[in-house]
């Protein structure tokens, strides 16, 4: 899978058919790459001298048929039959609709897509909500697809239902040029392990359709597409699975569950997507659920049951659990639901601590607001006495992360529920206190940093602050007191847009892109 987090070029003429502006900039992959940075270094056209409420602002909304809850995907100079090479923004929304537009044609709301297609079989429409506000009024596609280029492919994780009230997960792999199904697809999601978990059967966990929503976007590594399913709405007999599938196939591949014999353990992550390293393994953050602590022998959980931890998964088949960590309140934090998976992961590059040993470094945060910083070769597990980890910072946020953090240059920024976004600088290989802060606080769920930058120039950190209107902020990223621009600045509503809980900014190719409850804000130099 490639992802470039970058942008480069100007926005094209608003005629039928522009010319798209040169670029090789591709968005294939929730927050850039596998590591999830958030960051974008290759974003030229816009800087901190023009994103400015008289320069920068709303150029107009392409409008789709629901919520887009999942972050768009950019393609650059793509061949679309009868549309000539375009650059293309790919919109998946909770009515199971996948979308292509043409990134440079964005008229107000009157674009129309390049091509359009339903992921719902005849007889099916979108799943309802089952009386849950979690995701509402209808749940279609929530989790990011991701694009792989070289098979022509754009892969979704959809739900629908049919009149006999029956519920069905499907990935499907798309046509990137017109929204056909390729591969055989698509393939309906199912999957058994040996267990004595929840919803359990004569020795059998089965994956019921009915109690699972895929939010964690997709991981697509070494041609394989991992899937991470949290429950429908935290309700009902549910576990903890991990479901692959090829990309030349659609065939699965591997199953893991890690509460097998045990109870809840949804991967949530607030719609961030599991995060890879250089090796292949996987990481990503499990919420509560069952968490045996009484350890074997190499100490890992007796029964197999590892909810509410941050874990490491190899990438063999089958998967196995390579290593994991839990807070020593791990129990507690369950019972209470104070998940540690209410927010994402991020991988950081490699750093050289105060001795000079390169470390290998993932951060993560949950409900209690604090941020635990794990060295990747030994994230140290359980004990009801210490966090045995690299660093643990408590008191640094105001609330608790149903978000994920962000790094550029040195630095790990955070959005908690009702704090200001921080700036953590990295020093001998250990975040430091914040070196800056926004002015405003951001209500739930916190705010989800993306930065663009030319290189280490440049650097904005955007982000939207939920509400109604929905605000996108721009800031120095170098000193986030330095506000540069929001959407709410320009008189007559100029630049307003409809906010959407979990959304996160997509920079791309001067142009940032913003899901709302019925279209893609598109916003960049007017």
């Amino acid at each position: 899978m490639a992802a470039c987090g970058g942008s480069a070029g100007t926005s094209g003429s608003p005629s039928p058919t522009p010319t798209p502006s040169p670029s090789a900039i591709d968005v294939t992959t929730y927050h850039y790459d596998n590591l999830r940075t958030g960051e974008n270094l290759n974003e030229t056209t816009l800087i901190t001298a023009n994103v400015n409420q008289s320069k920068f602002g709303k150029l107009g909304e392409l409008m789709v048929d629901g919520k887009v809850d999942a972050q768009p995907l950019y393609l650059s100079n793509i061949s679309i039959t009868a549309a000539g090479t375009k650059n293309v923004l790919y919109v998946a929304t909770e009515h199971g609709s996948v979308y292509a537009f043409d990134a440079d044609n964005v008229s107000r709301t009157a674009a129309k897509p390049l091509w359009q297609i339903s992921t719902q079989l005849s007889g099916e429409v979108a799943s309802d909500d089952r009386g849950c506000g979690q995701v509402t009024p209808e749940i279609g596609i929530t989790s990011t697809p991701v694009i792989d280029r070289t098979r022509g492919a754009i892969y979704v994780v959809s739900v629908s239902k049919d009149a006999g009230g029956n519920y069905f997960h499907r990935i499907h792999a798309l046509d990137l040029t017109s929204g056909k199904e390729l591969f055989g697809g698509p393939t309906t999601i199912t999957a058994t392990v040996s267990g004595n978990g929840a919803g359990s059967s004569g020795g059998i966990v089965t994956f019921d359709a009915r109690e699972y929503n895929e939010r964690p976007g997709l991981l697509e590594l070494n041609g394989t597409i991992y899937t991470t399913w949290g429950s429908h709405c935290d309700a009902g007999a549910y576990t903890s699975w991990m479901i692959a599938y090829s990309a030349d196939t659609l065939k699965q591949t591997s199953v893991l569950n890690l509460v097998p014999n045990g109870s809840d353990g949804g991967i949530w992550m607030s719609g961030a997507a599991p995060a890879a390293d250089a090796a292949g393994n996987i990481y990503f953050i499990i919420g509560n659920g069952t968490f045996d602590t009484a350890l074997n022998t190499s100490g890992f959980p007796s029964q197999g049951d590892c909810g509410n931890c941050y874990v490491k998964i190899s990438p063999t088949t089958p998967p196995t659990l390579l290593d994991y960590f839990t807070p020593l309140n791990t129990v507690a934090q369950s019972n209470s639901d104070e998940d540690l998976g209410s927010g994402g992961p991020l991988l950081l590059p490699d750093l050289t601590d105060a001795s000079g040993k390169m470390r290998h470094l993932a951060v993560g945060s949950g409900k209690d607001g604090i941020i635990y910083v794990l060295d990747r070769d030994n994230m140290g597990k359980f004990s009801a006495t210490q966090n045995n980890i690299y660093q643990q910072i408590s008191g640094q946020l105001g609330g608790g992360e149903y978000a994920k953090p962000s790094y550029f240059n040195g630095t790990v920024y955070y959005g908690a529920v009702g704090d200001s976004v921080k700036a953590f600088p990295i020093a001998s290989g250990k975040l430091a206190a914040p070196s800056s802060k926004t002015a405003i606080q951001f209500p739930y769920p916190g705010a989800t940093p993306s930065i663009s930058a030319n290189g280490t120039n440049n650097g904005i950190l955007w982000a939207v602050e939920n509400g109604s209107p929905a605000v996108l902020h721009a800031y120095d990223a170098t000193n986030l007191a330095t506000e540069l621009y929001n959407s709410n600045q320009a008189t007559g509503a100029r630049d307003q847009f409809n906010g959407n809980k979990f959304i996160t900014a997509m920079i791309a190719n001067g142009k940032v892109f913003v899901g709302t409850p019925n279209s893609v804000a598109v916003f960049g130099l007017l």
